[in-house]
């Protein structure tokens, strides 16, 4: 505790000394002019003109110059330069600040104004880009030019978030009061984290609720800025390190992290007294000034700035096929200047809109937000080629034939439309494999290369006449010549076989093929079926009582019949009685012959009953009358010869050698006459 208590003594009585220093004098009043435009690659003078007014002091220990916004470390850097024996220059890069004092003796206002005067920027980037604002303050404490505060980073080993904060609400900076800092933008956390010259407090804790963070100090005092913990949210600024706040053993209070452990000048919690030792023990802690009411008006600060000159957007344009197209480009200083090449040349146009001549081909164009500055950024006017499609019209097709027609283009897809007009294609693709086409007809083809389309064109087609031919079934007589014909004269001719006229003998096949080709190169094939009649041949007559079924071998259409005259499809015949008859049997379609014979049909009984009752008692061959030299042998079952029928002994009375046979069957062998068996 009295380590503690001595420490904080020691430090109290420093900003007393601090404050009655300050106290003690008018403050001077700096004004400076010089807001300028940068070119990358070059140096320029941070101020134009500077002036220092102090009614009761001739000149300063020293002047603090800073670049407080837009500073890149390892790229931006203040130069003292000119003649200037009585001031010494250090440039701090952490901090991006010079500090101009004199070598033996304070310096006079004159020597530092000339000095100031003479303090040059330079970017050593090839392309560097953003703001610059310069501070130039008679105080050692960072100025921040957006919101006229003053930053002092206060070292104190081990010093408690509590103890930091009286201290720093104890103190007063040229008659502004102190408070731990409060950040709450971007430009303000450079400067008073990444810029400070050291790490330690700032004025946020959620002591009050846990996860619910507010700034404790200052004109903020009461402002949440962060609810939650590493994955909450805040409406106001807030830059945590990574994975904090984690709220790790009680940690209700903000800390700018230490140099080297995450994002730099960014924040992490820690507790009251934090570590004993390492990257999370506190180093000190970091005042404001400004802001809080009745505060005096100082103007021991002044500041200038540059832009450097940029374009910050550029919308390049497309077009299918050639156009005059509308290019936009904005820039960090508002005016755009336009150019047809990256180097040199002179100014086409100026604006954030540029309106191109008439491009063929994909240009780029160059616009840059400083004629003086030589960085240009492109922006193009592409042109995509229109696709060109290909056909050739009018393609000729035979008709009634299906056939393909085709289109070629040099970029995209073919679509095919049966209209000029039509917006749905009926295919897509080169080869379009149109139906049986009777007619000429039209049909329109268009490239489409990702909604890149070319012009519409008329695919005619024009339908020439195949060969007319009908394939034939013909008929002849065996031995007769025939001329087969493919017709279609003035064509060309391939028979299947091997023949290349009109005509051909018929040579015995039973199918011939011939394809037939004309003057138009349209073909169609003809096919022959050729079907030989014979001359009928009578093989066999069945007659079966007063039934006669004439049978015979040929190929053709047959009729029948049995007196030469009446002819008759069907070749079965009932006989009116028994007798000899001609049969005559014809080839009736191509009268392709003749054929005839004779033959006897005779009835008989199926069975009789000779018992003398006077009913059949008697077979008997009917009409033997018709054959006077016919015989008829009867004989049993067994081949045994029993009796004779002829002229003579016509019926037979069932007996042999006078005695009654057996009933049962018998069988009888008739020869009708010499002629007929």
């Amino acid at each position: 505790m009295k380590k503690v208590a001595s420490r904080f003594i020691s430090f109290y009585l420093l900003f007393l000394l601090l404050n009655f220093s300050y106290g003690q004098n008018v403050a001077p009043i700096l004004t400076a002019t010089g807001n300028q435009v940068y070119c990358g690659g070059t140096s320029i003078k941070i101020v134009a003109n500077m002036n220092i007014n102090d009614p009761d002091d001739s000149g300063i220990d020293a002047i603090y110059i800073q670049i407080s916004s837009g500073y890149v470390n390892g790229q931006d850097s203040l130069t003292l330069t000119g003649f200037h024996p009585t001031i010494n220059s250090s440039w701090n890069s952490l901090s991006g600040k010079l500090t101009l004092t004199g070598f033996a003796i304070q310096p006079t206002y004159s020597e530092l104004i000339s000095a100031i005067e003479d303090v040059e920027f330079f970017n050593n980037s090839l392309n560097p880009s953003g703001n610059r604002t310069f501070s130039i303050s008679v105080g050692q404490a960072n100025y921040l030019p957006s919101n006229g505060h003053y930053y002092l980073y206060i070292s104190n080993i081990g010093v408690t978030w509590l103890t930091a904060k009286t201290l720093a609400e104890t103190s007063t900076y040229y008659g502004l009061q102190g408070y731990l800092a409060t950040i709450t933008g971007a430009d303000e956390a450079q400067l008073a984290g990444e810029q400070a010259s050291g790490a330690g407090w700032i004025g946020g804790s959620d002591q009050e609720t846990e996860g619910v963070w507010k700034w404790l100090t200052g004109p903020e005092n009461g402002t949440v800025f962060w609810n939650g913990g590493i994955n909450g949210s805040s409406s106001n600024f807030a830059f945590w390190n990574t994975g904090e706040p984690n709220s790790f053993g009680d940690e209700d209070y903000t800390h700018i992290t230490a140099p080297g452990v995450g994002i730099p000048g960014s924040w992490n919690d820690i507790s009251n007294v934090g570590e004993p030792s390492g990257n999370y023990q506190p180093k000190g802690f970091i005042v404001e000034y400004g802001g809080t009411i009745g505060d005096p008006v100082l103007q021991i600060s002044t500041s200038t700035s540059i832009i450097i000159p940029a374009i910050t957007n550029s919308v390049g344009a497309t077009s299918c096929g050639d156009a005059i197209l509308n290019l936009q480009a904005t820039s960090n200083t508002g005016i755009v200047t336009w150019y047809d090449t990256p180097t040199g040349g002179f100014p086409i146009a100026t604006g954030n809109s540029f309106t191109t001549p008439l491009v063929t081909s994909t240009t780029t164009y160059y616009a840059t937000a400083d004629i003086n500055c030589s960085n240009r950024e492109g922006v193009t006017a592409t042109i995509k080629p229109k696709p060109i499609v290909i056909v050739t019209s009018p393609t000729y097709v035979c008709n009634g034939f299906p056939s393909t027609i085709t289109a070629q283009t040099t970029s995209g897809v073919i679509y095919w439309y049966d209209s000029f007009t039509s917006t749905n294609s009926i295919f897509s693709g080169s080869n379009f494999n149109v139906p049986n086409t009777t007619q000429d007809t039209v049909y329109y083809v268009e490239a489409n290369d990702n909604n890149c389309l070319s012009e519409r064109v008329a695919l005619q087609i024009i339908v020439n006449p195949s060969p007319i031919n009908t394939d034939e079934n013909i008929i002849i007589c065996k031995g007769d010549n025939l001329i087969l014909d493919a017709q279609n004269p003035n064509s060309s001719y391939l028979w299947t076989t091997g023949e290349t006229s009109q005509t051909i003998n018929y040579a015995g096949l039973a199918n011939y093929s011939v394809e037939i080709t004309n003057s138009y190169n349209c073909s169609k094939t003809k096919n022959f079926t050729i079907t030989e009649y014979t001359r009928p041949q009578i093989t066999e007559i069945n007659v079966n009582q007063l039934m006669a079924t004439i049978e015979i071998t040929g190929v053709g259409v047959f009729e029948y019949s049995i007196d030469g005259v009446n002819f008759q499809s069907s070749n079965v015949f009932n006989l009116p009685q028994g007798g000899i008859y001609t049969c005559y049997v014809r080839e009736s379609t191509k009268d392709c012959g003749l054929d005839f014979r004779k033959f006897a049909a005779i009835s008989y009984s199926q069975y009789f009953t000779p018992n003398n009752d006077g009913v059949n008692d008697n077979w008997t061959i009917k009409g033997m009358s018709y054959f006077p030299t016919a015989q008829v042998k009867i004989f049993d079952r067994f081949g045994k010869f029993i009796f004779k029928v002829d002229a003579i002994n016509q019926n037979w009375n069932g007996t042999y050698n006078g005695k009654n046979l057996p009933a049962t069957d018998y069988w009888f062998v008739a020869k009708i006459s010499e002629d007929f068996p």
